[in-house]
């Protein structure tokens, strides 16, 4: 019976994903405020009914009562995120933190079937910076100086990482956290800032090089520490940022040639990328060492199939990290390649909401805040699931919301919290044209009636 209970549950949980990713792009054409809302109530009960499923499989397959406990209180943490922005934020978008329940839910439901102990840490870290989270938005709309701090951005960034480099020490090849804690993630938003805050201002040649001076130091410390992950995403995000401030094709040539020698000089220079790389183009070639993780990787994706085997009844604890690098693969093993599809699908329309926030809004240093912030959070996904199906070479990066990593999701998180900062102000900035143009529209009536009455 449990057998037959947990075939079904791959294809109940299909047909919900599938549904649920239909309603992420129907419900942003949605203009109808009501049609809308409700469109939005209906993902919250595709949500519940996702978790649902799968726990009672997680659940019917150990007979763990820790996973009762644990989706019990992943319940009551969703209701509450849910009704404080509703209560706190009425302009908040909640298609945005419908998103996010929904991959931190699929998150939660892979780190119970790979190590119970590990969600809960997971679930108590979202907790904790959800809660912090909650005040970023006011933040946002209330602290106009934040523009003005350009400088303390590029310190702060420039100091963490140096000290990682300095004190840090070595795992998995790379010299990543120190005292536990990954400061990358949170120079993320600190290097978003940065450029948004300089660019903001100044778009001269004189700017740009010195933009470039600051991204080149948090980029190559990043190289000299092995994160090339981390690495890429700080460029990209440079790149992105410096085109769309200036308009200026010859500086994103420069920066992807430029970006494209460095990466040739990175692999002459340092055997972790030669592995990495060696590990990418043959990896069977080197099964025992460096392919063993990629090989495991494309045989658990290729395993799963388009419905997947059903949770349990594949073997992801075979892929060395896991929960971390790999859980793409874990998903695609046992939920199957179409849900694989639905969530890079929801994640896509993550970054296009953000991409959206960011073109509506007036003010160019929230602008190129919520486009910076957005291309972080897309190369990211790139990178990992590209790396996981050796479309390219593996970085090392986690799925944000999904994979297991406190700093991630701490710094994800507050990210997020930031978009929605950015999203309520763009509203403030909507109704104040609205309020203008009413008054316009009334001066103009009033100017007509006093020409009439003068007439007669």
């Amino acid at each position: 019976m449990i057998n037959v209970i947990v075939e079904l549950s791959k294809y109940i949980i299909l047909t919900l994903m599938i549904v649920y990713t239909f309603h992420c792009f129907y419900t942003v054409r949605q203009s109808d405020e009501e049609d809308r809302n409700e469109l939005l109530r209906q993902q919250l009960l595709l949500i519940f009914f996702i978790d649902f499923t799968a726990f009672l499989v997680l659940y019917l397959k150990t007979f763990n009562f820790k996973i009762v406990e644990f989706y019990a209180e992943m319940l009551l943490f969703f209701a509450a995120i849910q009704i404080l922005y509703r209560l706190l934020y009425k302009k908040a978008s909640i298609l945005l933190l419908n998103n996010m329940c929904m991959l931190l839910s699929v998150g939660f439901i892979m780190l119970c079937r790979l190590d119970i102990s590990s969600a809960q840490k997971q679930l108590l870290i979202a907790a904790g910076v959800s809660a912090i989270a909650l005040v970023i938005p006011v933040m946002i709309r209330k602290m106009r100086f934040l523009r003005r701090l350009t400088w303390v951005y590029a310190g702060i960034g420039i100091i963490l990482l140096a000290a990682v480099f300095a004190l840090a020490r070595t795992s998995y090849g790379a010299k990543l956290s120190l005292l536990g804690v990954q400061p990358s993630e949170a120079i993320k938003i600190t290097f978003v800032f940065f450029m948004a805050s300089f660019l903001s201002r100044d778009t001269s040649f004189k700017a740009i090089v010195q933009v470039t001076v600051v991204a080149a130091l948090h980029v190559g410390i990043l190289v000299l520490s092995k994160d090339l992950g981390s690495a890429v995403i700080f460029f990209v995000a440079y790149l992105v940022m410096v085109y769309v401030a200036t308009r200026n094709v010859g500086y994103l040539a420069l920066g992807i040639g430029g970006g494209s020698a460095a990466a040739v000089v990175a692999y002459h220079l340092f055997g972790h990328v030669r592995q990495r790389v060696s590990a990418w183009k043959d990896p069977m070639a080197v099964y025992q060492n460096e392919g063993y993780q990629i090989v495991q990787s494309l045989f658990a994706i290729g395993t799963g199939g388009w419905f997947g085997m059903g949770l349990y009844q594949g073997s992801p604890e075979s892929i060395p990290v896991v929960k971390n690098d790999f859980v793409f693969s874990a998903i695609c093993e046992e939920l199957g390649g179409i849900f694989a599809i639905c969530l890079i699908l929801v994640c896509m329309s993550f970054f296009l909401m953000i991409v959206n926030i960011a073109l509506r809004i007036i003010n160019p240093f929230y602008k190129l805040i919520a486009l910076g912030l957005g291309v972080e959070y897309a190369f990211q996904v790139f990178l990992t699931i590209g790396g996981a199906t050796k479309f390219i070479p593996m970085t090392g990066v986690t799925l944000p919301l999904v994979s297991y990593g406190g700093s991630s999701l701490l710094c994800t998180i507050l990210m997020l919290a930031i978009i929605q900062g950015l999203y309520i102000l763009r509203e403030d900035e909507d109704e104040e044209f609205e309020k203008r143009k009413q008054e316009a529209i009334q001066r103009l009536r009033a100017g007509e009636t006093i020409n009439r009455t003068r007439q007669i």
